[in-house]
């Protein structure tokens, strides 16, 4: 089910040494993430001193989380994710690729196998482009075929960067 846009409350700002990520937060938890200079979740940035003690702390949660996966380190814990916005297959694409720890790689091939839809390689390909939450739901970990680096939301200097971080080899 696609959530209203009532259902989006609040959008902050996390500082790194990598630039402002946004994030927007609905009322199930974090449902987008934003790179710095990309496209910006709806809704302006608010102050966190405006939102109500629960937002905060998921704002906690999500800032660290991210400056673990900016180091090329597993989160030590999440937010609570709000991934509604996307189709069940979407979902399901993003539920598995969040199983593919730092360092470790997937196919869309390989995605489309575990979810024992062996010929939907393209579809996980678009799944992930659609993920609304990149870094966290780590759509940088899939490949295309041949271990090439394929799309990514964030564009190709992020993915290289993410990857190189977790010590992660590809073709180009």
């Amino acid at each position: 089910m696609k959530p209203k846009d009532s259902d989006f409350r609040h959008t902050l700002a996390i500082p790194t040494a990598e630039g402002v990520f946004l994030a927007r937060f609905s009322h199930r938890g974090l449902c987008e993430l934003s790179f710095p200079g990309g496209r910006p979740p709806r809704g302006s940035v608010e102050s966190t001193a405006a939102v109500p003690a629960r937002v905060r702390r998921w704002l906690a949660q999500t800032a660290a989380a991210l400056s673990r996966a900016l180091q090329g380190r597993a989160p030590r814990s999440l937010p609570p994710l709000d991934l509604t916005a996307g189709t069940d297959f979407q979902q399901e694409v993003w539920r598995v690729m969040s199983e593919i720890q730092p360092g470790q790689t997937r196919s869309y091939g390989e995605l489309a196998q575990a979810l024992r839809r062996p010929h939907a390689a393209r579809a996980v390909g678009g799944a992930c482009g659609a993920n609304p939450i990149p870094v966290l739901v780590p759509c940088h970990r899939v490949l295309a075929g041949n271990r090439r680096l394929g799309g990514f939301s964030g564009g190709l200097d992020w993915k290289r960067r993410l990857l190189e971080r977790e010590g992660v080899r590809w073709s180009e």
